[in-house]
């Protein structure tokens, strides 16, 4: 499979955007197990995840830094 996204998101992470957009995200956070206990995940693209949210079964992405694993910055997707 070609990632046509790959360079883009390896560049993300070599200038630490994960850890910048983090610091600036007022929302909610959730560490592994929190995410593991809200979302059913789907699919991993670092800094990305997409996931299902066990309580509507809406699906969405979040980020997250590699070290400490923090998961944040929900975005529900809209095509449900």
């Amino acid at each position: 499979m070609n990632d046509d996204t790959a360079g883009v998101r390896q560049a993300l992470i070599a200038a630490g955007q994960p850890e910048k957009a983090l610091a600036a995200d007022p929302d909610r956070k959730w560490t592994t197990a929190q995410l593991q206990e809200d979302f059913e995940v789907l699919g991993y693209m670092a800094p990305f995840v997409t996931v299902r949210r066990r309580s509507d079964g809406a699906r969405g992405s979040l980020e997250f830094t590699h070290s400490p694993r923090i998961y944040f910055g929900w975005s529900e997707h809209k095509d449900n």
